[in-house]
């Protein structure tokens, strides 16, 4: 009997061999067969949401109509946290009296503020970045 007349030489029963030596014919007739394209991250660190003093000086009139800064004659408080920014970051100039809550605030932001007297306050305590 010649080879290959019987069950002989065929490179595997059933899908062996498509990622190794039928992947052409995986390329050919069954694109999809593996799933889609990447993988998913399971991950779950955030990215953060930045906003620096000077985006915090031109946006400070659309915070107050949505209501995101209480005023009590004088001083402001600036909630960052619920307004859905994360950081602080120190470009710019923001020289309205106020206090600041956010999550995280750099330190070059930290002592910016500090030096004109705006206080700002972090969640978390001691988590302050460069």
């Amino acid at each position: 009997m010649k080879s290959g007349r019987g069950k002989g030489k065929r490179g595997g029963s059933g899908n062996a061999g498509l990622h190794k030596h039928k992947w052409n014919w995986v390329l050919k007739y069954d694109r999809n067969h593996f799933g889609p394209i990447g993988f998913t991250s399971h991950t779950q660190r955030r990215p953060d949401i930045p906003i620096s003093l000077r985006d915090l000086s031109t946006q400070y009139e659309n915070l107050v109509t949505k209501g995101f800064v209480t005023n009590d004659g004088k001083s402001a408080t600036i909630n960052l946290t619920n307004a859905g920014y994360t950081k602080l970051i120190g470009t710019g100039e923001f020289n309205i009296p106020s206090t600041i809550i956010v999550k995280k605030a750099t330190e070059k932001s930290i002592n910016k503020l500090n030096a004109l007297g705006i206080t700002v306050e972090t969640d978390e305590q001691g988590n302050t970045e460069e």
